[in-house]
């Protein structure tokens, strides 16, 4: 892979600035604070993107970068891959993901993954190396080499791990030791009494110890609520079945009112009988006393028609008698006077019996007018009643048939309402029957047992709920040491997790080592020394670790010294050979080599030395030297070796 140009929109203080490079040796030149480091970050954002995050320094690169009193924020990358592919990358800083295109400028920004955090993959899955790969082998900068002598043994040490891990900030011997330290921290061993492991134990015996004394009372809870559940359970069931009664209760309270009702027309029935009744004595009577008046008159008027004609008889023969007295008075009796004085006896007699016999008429019409009367009159009220009873009898026929249809009625109403209801609570009342009650004051009797029984029920939950009440706390106690318990637990689980893991991470280390020396580690030291022997032109020409002495060199009459002995400037050589030796199985693409300042504390020779080694062992790879000096460029143009000139 080789980068062709660079585009800066805008970026820190740089800003419509491009650089053209070249395939091999690059020389980007500028004094100190021109920007050379900017350009090295604008490169690596370019690739992966700008972090917002501070990641432990002052300000995150988007901070440090991001230009002042300009909106943009931008730039555009060309670079080929080995199979001669050219992409160009455009990126918006401001924006999480870039525009992607190959070489006939189409835009291929989705054929790659992108994820949600670190935007699109694009420059990875091309090359296989992260950012963390790219920024810690191919770019080697001046902090990474600048050592003072006191310092020294550090970068040493960093040589050593690189050649005995594969990694120059991790040690063998300082993995184990931190694993050891922090499994005796974190976990402990059988003899650290005080240490999580050993204290989680106790804790947990004891409060298996507490648990047990405890799990009385949850049995106790247990009782509780099912004495609890039992109780509601039934105080449900009669709540159900007084609410049963209750319905029943009204429903015989309705045929009471409607039997009072029918009872009423029953009591105007018998009222009206008695009335009929009352009616035919009373018709009796008056037929009964009547007809001894009628009868008395009759015997009066019988009696006046018999004197009447007694009278007239009389009268009669007395008016016979006074004709014979007269016609004897005129052949007897001489005196005319009288003879004429006794004849007027004669109508005398006749004028006072036609009266006396009119008078006697005239009463016997009366009496028979009155007797006439009298009969009208019983006849009249003897019809009153007569039809006052008819009347009555019409209404008893009525109210007889209302009251038939009434019961009737009244039976079968009562009847489908008692088992419409009864049919209703059937389901609703759980392992209990329902008796079969007919009578209202049995329905009373059962509805104040229930009432009873619902009371007690009640006392007995108020009981049950102060015992549990005294029970809960101890049971939420025996939660909280049971929670704790499965926490400990799970704490001791995780602890020997992590122990057991440790265990296995010092073993796989241990293998690992083992292997890294038997296979890698010969592999390393052998470009190592290669390396070193053609950048020192033969002064060092091998290189080995040992697990006692660390790092230790050949010196060319066969004695080896270690690697602290040696001088800063072989030991900034020996690191910076052993980072171009790992170049080659970095990727699948021949990656460029990017140094920044990396040659600040080399002297003319050195420089010299490790120019003609770059120049000669990589010719097929781009190499990007960030310099604030001349000499690099002085030593290659002595040298008479090609290079690519930047002044920025």
């Amino acid at each position: 892979m080789k980068i062709n140009h660079l585009k800066i929109n805008a970026y820190g203080k740089l800003k419509d600035k491009e650089i053209d490079l070249g395939e091999n040796i690059n020389i980007i030149y500028g004094k100190n604070e021109s920007g050379k480091s900017t350009v090295l970050s604008f490169i690596t954002n370019m690739l992966y993107g700008i972090s917002k995050n501070k990641n432990g320094k002052e300000y995150s690169d988007f901070e440090k970068y991001k230009p002042w009193g300009t909106e943009e924020f931008s730039g555009k990358i060309e670079y080929v891959l080995d199979n001669h592919e050219t992409f160009e990358v455009f990126r918006d800083f401001k924006k999480k993901n870039p525009q992607i295109y190959n070489g006939k400028k189409e835009d291929i920004s989705k054929e790659f993954n992108i994820d949600k955090s670190k935007g699109n993959e694009f420059f990875y899955e091309q090359t296989k190396m992260d950012e963390t790969l790219f920024l810690s082998t191919i770019v080697v900068n001046q902090e990474q080499v600048k050592l003072e002598t006191k310092a020294q043994n550090i970068l040493i040490q960093k040589i050593a791990n690189l050649v005995g891990t594969g990694e120059d900030n991790v040690s063998y011997k300082r993995a184990i030791d931190r694993i050891n330290r922090r499994q005796l921290e974190e976990i402990g061993t059988q003899k650290s009494r005080e240490k999580p492991l050993n204290v989680l134990l106790r804790e947990t015996q004891n409060l298996e110890e507490e648990k047990r004394e405890l799990e009385k009372y949850r049995n106790s809870k247990y009782e509780i609520e099912e004495n609890k559940n039992n109780l509601l359970e039934k105080f449900s069931n009669l709540e159900i079945k007084l609410e049963y009664f209750n319905e029943i209760k009204k429903i015989y309270e309705e045929e009471k009112i409607e039997n009072e009702k029918i009872k009423i027309k029953e009591n105007i029935k018998n009222e009206n009988n008695e009335k009929i009744n009352f009616n035919k004595k009373e018709i009796l009577e008056i037929e009964n006393g009547n007809q001894k008046i009628l009868e008395k008159n009759n015997q009066k008027i019988n009696k006046l028609i018999k004197n009447k004609n007694k009278l007239k008889n009389k009268f009669i023969i007395i008016f016979i008698i006074l004709i014979l007295i007269n016609i004897l008075q005129f052949i007897f009796i001489k005196n005319n006077m009288f003879k004429y004085i006794f004849l007027l006896t004669l109508p005398i007699d006749l004028i006072f019996s036609i009266i006396y016999l009119k008078n006697k008429k005239n009463k016997i019409k009366i009496l028979e007018k009155e007797n006439k009367e009298e009969k009208e009159r019983i006849d009249n009220e003897k019809n009153t009643y007569i039809n006052e009873n008819k009347i009555i009898e019409k209404n008893n026929d009525a109210l007889e048939k209302e009251i038939k249809d009434l019961k009737n009625n009244l039976n079968l109403n009562i009847n489908l309402k008692i088992e419409k209801n009864k049919n209703k609570y059937l389901d609703k009342i759980k392992n209990d029957k329902i008796e079969e009650i007919n009578n209202l004051n049995n329905i009373n009797d059962q509805i104040d047992k229930i009432q009873k029984e619902l009371n007690e029920i009640k006392i007995k939950l108020h009981e049950l709920d102060f015992d549990k009440e005294n029970v809960e706390p101890k049971i939420d106690n025996l939660i909280k040491i049971e929670e704790k318990i499965v926490n400990d637990n799970e704490k001791i689980v995780n602890l020997k997790r992590l122990e057991k893991s440790m265990n296995l991470a010092k073993e796989l280390l241990a293998k690992a080592y083992e292997k890294m020396k038997n296979t890698v580690t010969p592999k390393f030291t052998e470009n190592l020394s290669r390396n070193i022997h053609e950048i020192t032109n033969g002064k060092y020409t091998n290189v080995m670790l040992q697990d006692d002495n660390g790092l230790i060199i050949e010196l060319n009459n066969g004695n080896y010294v270690e690697a602290n002995r040696l001088s800063i400037g072989t030991v900034d050589q020996l690191y910076l050979s052993l980072r171009l030796s790992m170049v080659e199985d970095l990727s699948k693409e021949k990656m460029p080599i990017i140094l920044d300042e990396a040659f600040a504390y080399y002297d003319t020779q050195r420089l010299e030395n490790i120019l003609k080694y770059l120049a000669n062992k990589y010719q097929d790879r781009q190499i990007i030297i960030f310099t604030c000096t001349e000499r690099e460029k002085n030593i290659l143009e002595q040298l008479k070796i090609q290079y690519n000139y930047i002044h920025l």
